[in-house]
Formats: C-alpha cells, sequence, structure tokens
C-alpha cells in the first residue's frame, strides 16, 4: 500500500477524509493549520485545511481505486495522465513532523511586534512597504505604523494580518 493525494470538492476535506476512514477502512492523513483570523470584523482562531481540497489516503490501488475516487465529493486522486502518483513516505514523514502530536493540526502564531519594530506590509494597497511598527489601535484588529514616502513619514492605521516582522 502506497500514499496518494485525494483531490476533493472545495470545504468537503473533511468529510471526505471521514468516508474513507470510517467507511473504506483505510489510513487517511488530512492535516490542518491553525491560525488565528479576522472573521466577520472579529478575530478568532480557525482550523482550515493545510492543502485546500486535498488529503493522503494509504491504499492499494487494485482493491480500493474504484471506492475512492467514486466517494462522494471525490473528484479524483492525483494523477499525471491518468495514472495516480504515488506520494512518498518521506514526504508525508515530514509533513507529519510539522504537525506534530495535534491531530494533524499546524499550528501558527503570530510574532510578537513590539512599538519600534520594523514591519513589511503583506497584503493590500501598501504591500511590499516597510514600516515601523507604533502600536494596536483597535481590539488588535488595526495596528498603527509609520511609513516613509518620498522622504517624509506617515502615520496610518492597516489590519494586523496585513503585517509581518522584518528579521534582521
Amino acid at each position: 500500500m502506497d500514499w496518494y493525494c485525494i483531490h476533493t470538492k472545495p470545504a468537503k476535506e473533511a468529510l471526505v477524509e471521514s468516508y474513507i476512514r470510517n467507511e473504506l477502512g483505510l489510513e487517511t492523513f488530512f492535516p490542518r493549520l491553525r491560525r488565528k483570523k479576522t472573521v466577520r470584523r472579529v478575530r478568532r482562531e480557525v482550523t482550515e485545511a493545510l492543502f485546500p481540497r486535498y488529503l493522503f489516503c494509504k491504499l492499494d490501488l487494485a482493491e480500493s481505486l474504484r471506492a475512492v475516487t467514486y466517494g462522494r465529493d471525490v473528484i479524483n486522486i492525483v494523477n499525471a495522465g491518468g495514472v495516480p502518483i504515488r506520494v512518498s513516505e518521506a514526504t508525508i514523514r515530514q509533513i507529519r513532523d510539522w504537525t506534530g502530536k495535534d491531530d494533524d493540526v499546524l499550528a501558527i502564531e503570530p510574532s510578537p511586534v513590539k512599538k519600534g519594530d520594523r514591519v513589511r506590509v503583506v497584503d493590500g494597497p501598501m504591500q511590499g512597504f516597510e514600516a515601523i511598527f507604533m502600536g494596536d489601535v483597535s481590539r488588535g484588529e488595526r495596528v498603527a505604523i509609520l511609513l516613509d514616502l518620498m522622504n517624509a513619514e506617515a502615520k496610518t492605521e492597516i489590519d494586523r494580518e496585513f503585517i509581518e516582522p522584518v528579521n534582521g
């Protein structure tokens, strides 16, 4: 039996994983990502697929290919020219090392940023600019930064998730 990558319909990874594991009795690996995210203007911790629309399954193609590919919400097994592509045991092991032992969930904690730290804007209209972090503005969702634009400093507010610390 080898590992294969299963392509699912959008947001159906957990249902497909449950079907393959419980109904077909096959070993599955569904790595997820836990992070803080603003949902409808409320900062929440969410858990979502690490690889949206994909999960891994260990199966014998001769025995289980048809049952897996015709499962509800399965699009196909990832393939090249109609031949399913094996995922190496080393790749699965490496992803498992990243996710740790906590139900295959990789937790990402934002790096703490202190007043005066250099940050890079990673999203939005100011993407690519570097600035100086000034502090939180509203319940930790928005922050104040100081941009250096055309030899003049400009203080502005931006969503916290749009910045990351500059290393070094």
